[in-house]
């Protein structure tokens, strides 16, 4: 076929070309979007996303269809990205509805600003406001720039995957059951489908075959693809991180590192599945025993997740005295507890409750007159060193069974701490309500409710809500936990927290640290006696229930089998007989007839991953070698990148009559171009076939210059010039593919030995004919941009360029 059938044959493919190749990358981004079900609730985010991700394929496939210049279409598919964001988001402040000014930059960056504070501070699943959305869209149509530009105008289809991939990669470190199913098999299917558009419709258009439809292409990209999906299930299988499975359903590996802090964001359970020693917070206190260190109060509650609420409007600046809303007896109890958080980084401040003072802090901080806790404005936890004041009464059984609740609705108990969402599951109120059946004493029920999760019937563990798909803190995550039993702190504080609203308690949970453990230390405080330090670090991360009784203020529990220590007024009222057992008639029922054994003769667990032997945990050699690993890949990426071009280019195509696959004498010349690049001897683009041959045996020492090398050269560049400027011959032109591999070979050969070391080290890890091509890519829209601002001007590129090789000249 001639070289003009052959141009006919590409003019007939890119018709649908653009289109098939959008409706792919629009499948694959689209489908990869379904996974952030569970990051964002519910799926009234999807409708934007569709929107976004659909307009800008469109924008981008007609520019294309346009015959547009790759920058431009790039471009293009910014402005569309641009304007359909204003468009969805920012109407009212747009020009015309769509075009950007000052009024939607600035509503856009109070929406980034709003979506910020939702990923600090609120836990998944987070409500869809319109911050969280913009960004999600931002970013989803970024993706599909980024992928359109690697799939078409860079010819690297494969690593288009790329983009799809840093979407997963999100819902799998903050979802308990990973990216999900529906979405990874629906991204690998659109991933599948620009293999495959790129194989069917994208041949390059210089071989003169016209067999660029060749056999098996089809056949080949479903297999590339089906390979990547292979791997993409059974790898997770050998890579540490994972608890079980494949990476849509089993995925815990952390790719940021591990947290300092505690980040309402990302699920308790996976901080307590993969134990470190990390935010390791040191305290002495003047209390008789060990004190839980309270940093953050969740206590919203919409039937989908438990969630902080910060009450913006109401909070207090100032540390310096912090007063409740609610009524405390005369007598209290005031304890110091001296706090060092160390690298310990979070948004709220550790402290023992109840706090009435905090001092010593650096930055400005502020405190919620209804959950007492402690934020910053401008700071974090991280190295602070402060003394905090506690004052609280005296809580006992028979203080607690005197006590009473005030209503609903009150100043001291807003109606938010006793809502009960409509959706209650049947087996939660049949479960609250067979407790405390009979029993009108708000203490007797909420020992009934502690000590039946304490029972012999529940066990603690971090693995079996992952296993049986129930790892979360929402409604239908508990109904599963009180039918399976077993479950760890979430399960536990969430559980008993819904059920003693249930049953007319106000509740919430605090989410903080155990007591944690001596470190053999002690301080000295104000002249006193030394006092004994402990330390707490993200092993003793912990969640349990605080549930109100009126004038004792919110009263914490212990309902965690195996973690944490139970409070002597709900260990002594729970042990039958005990010397703190004074109900009468309001006695605690046991409902499988098992005695809670005192906090002090429990079992201590061992943390899982803390010994050498553990199934869960992730050895530290493992990290480091999956790190280097990673490293490893990292910097060989532009030898695999540069090699993966070479064999396109020596790949061959078997025109009509031939035995023998050849390879295009223009793919040929590329590569020894390439070749010369990567060895420091740069073509001019000036220069003919012939100047670029001479050129480079005159650069190479005499010495190094040898017979085959620039046998090979010449023999290439005869080729090219029939084929470049040559009558077109009947069939394919071009040397056998087996011939051509030979002559590169023999001439990398010889740049190699006219190299030092340093030049095929560079050649060969960092070669400059791929990082050159990176830089075109990059450069391309502001070289476009250049030549529109030169022709608006009325000049010509031509005569700018001769202007600037003038003044390089100095002349």
């Amino acid at each position: 076929m001639t070289a003009q059938s052959g141009g006919a044959a590409r003019n007939r493919s890119a018709g649908a070309y653009p289109w098939a190749m959008a409706g792919a990358i629009a499948v694959a981004v689209t489908g990869t979007s379904l996974s952030l079900n569970g990051v964002l609730r519910g799926w009234a985010w999807l409708f934007p996303v569709v929107v976004t991700v659909v307009v800008v394929v469109l924008a981008m496939a007609l520019l294309r269809a346009l015959r547009a210049p790759a920058a431009l279409v790039t471009l293009g598919g910014l402005a569309a990205l641009v304007f359909i964001l204003c468009s969805t988001f920012l109407r009212k402040e747009s020009i015309a509805g769509f075009i950007p000014g000052p009024g939607s930059l600035k509503q856009a960056f109070a929406l980034f600003n709003r979506a910020g504070q939702t990923v600090y501070a609120e836990t998944a699943p987070v409500a869809p406001n319109a911050g969280i959305v913009l960004l999600s869209c931002l970013c989803l149509g970024l993706v599909v720039i980024l992928m359109d530009t690697l799939a078409v105008p860079l010819a690297l289809p494969a690593t288009s995957g790329l983009g799809l991939l840093a979407v997963l990669v999100v819902p799998a470190t903050i979802k308990p059951q990973g990216a999900g199913l529906a979405g990874f098999m629906v991204a690998a299917a659109g991933f599948i489908l620009i293999l495959g558009c790129a194989q069917r419709f994208a041949p390059d258009y210089r071989l003169q075959s016209g067999a660029g439809l060749g056999r098996g292409q089809f056949r080949r990209s479903v297999v590339l693809g089906s390979a990547a999906l292979a791997v993409g299930l059974v790898l997770p299988l050998a890579v540490p991180g994972f608890d079980q499975g494949t990476f849509p359903v089993g995925s815990r590996l952390n790719p940021w590192g591990p947290s300092n802090g505690l980040n309402p964001m990302i699920t308790l359970g996976n901080s307590l599945r993969t134990p470190t020693g990390d935010g390791r917070i040191t305290y002495a206190t003047s209390s008789s025993t060990p004190v839980y260190l309270r940093s953050v109060t969740i206590d919203r509650f919409d039937g989908e997740s438990w969630a902080p609420d910060d009450r913006p409007s109401s909070r207090r600046l100032g540390t310096g005295q912090i007063v409740p809303t609610y009524r405390l007896p005369e007598n209290l109890v005031r304890e110091e507890t001296v706090i060092d958080t160390g690298q310990f980084t979070s948004p709220y401040l550790p402290v023992p409750y109840t706090p009435s003072a905090v001092n010593g802090l650096n930055g400005r901080w502020s405190w919620d007159p209804l959950t007492l806790t402690i934020r910053g404005e401008d700071a974090t936890s991280r190295n602070q060193h402060y003394t905090v004041v506690s004052v609280f009464p005296q809580i006992t059984a028979a203080a607690l069974s005197q006590a009473g609740t005030t209503s609903p609705g009150s100043v001291e108990v807003p109606g938010e701490f006793t809502e009960v969402p409509g959706n209650l599951p049947e087996i939660v109120g049949t479960t609250a309500g067979t407790l405390t059946a009979g029993i009108q004493n708000n203490f007797a029920k909420a020992l009934a409710i502690q000590q039946y999760l304490r029972s012999a019937v529940f066990t603690y563990s971090l693995q079996a809500p992952v296993q049986g798909g129930y790892d979360g803190n929402g409604l239908s995550v508990l109904a599963d936990f009180l039918q399976q039993k077993s479950g760890y702190c979430v399960h536990f504080a969430s559980a008993m927290a819904v059920m003693a609203r249930v049953s007319g308690i106000p509740s919430r949970i605090a989410v903080g640290y155990a007591p944690g453990h001596p470190t053999g230390n002690t301080i000295a405080v104000g002249g006193r006696e030394p006092l004994t330090e402990f330390a707490v670090d993200a092993r003793d991360a912990h969640a349990w229930p605080e549930l109100y009784f009126e004038g004792l203020g919110w009263v914490p529990f212990e309902p965690t089998p195996s973690r944490g220590s139970v409070p002597d007024y709900a260990a002594d009222a729970a042990t039958p007989g005990g010397s703190g057992s004074n109900l009468g008639e309001d006695a605690i029922p046991i409902p499988n007839q098992t005695p809670l054994p005192d906090s002090s003769a429990l079992p201590v667990a061992p943390l899982p991953g803390a010994g050498t032997g553990s199934a869960t945990g992730i050895p530290q050699s493992l990290l480091i070698l999956a790190g280097a690993l990673f490293a490893a890949a990292l910097l060989a990426s532009p030898r695999l990148l540069r090699a993966g071009i070479r064999a396109r280019r020596l790949r061959g195509f078997r025109g009509a009559g031939q035995a023998t696959p050849a390879v295009s004498p223009a793919l040929a010349w590329e590569e020894l171009q390439d070749l010369a690049r990567d060895y420091g001897h740069i073509p001019r683009a000036s220069q003919t076939p012939r100047h670029f041959a001479a050129g480079l045996q005159e650069s190479l020492p005499s010495a190094h210059a040898d017979d085959a090398g620039m046998r090979a050269v010449l023999a290439l560049t005869v080729d090219f010039e029939r084929h470049r400027y040559g009558r077109p011959a009947e069939g394919a032109s071009g040397a056998g593919t087996r011939l051509t591999a030979e002559r590169l070979a023999e001439v990398r050969a010889m740049l190699r030995r006219g190299g030092s070391w340093l030049v095929r080290l560079r050649a060969d890890w960092f070669p400059p004919s791929l990082l050159s091509r990176w830089f075109r890519t990059v450069t391309a829209p502001f070289r476009w941009l250049g030549r529109g601002a030169v022709r608006a001007g009325g000049w010509s590129w031509s005569a700018v360029r001769k202007a600037v090789r003038r003044l390089r000249r100095g002349t």
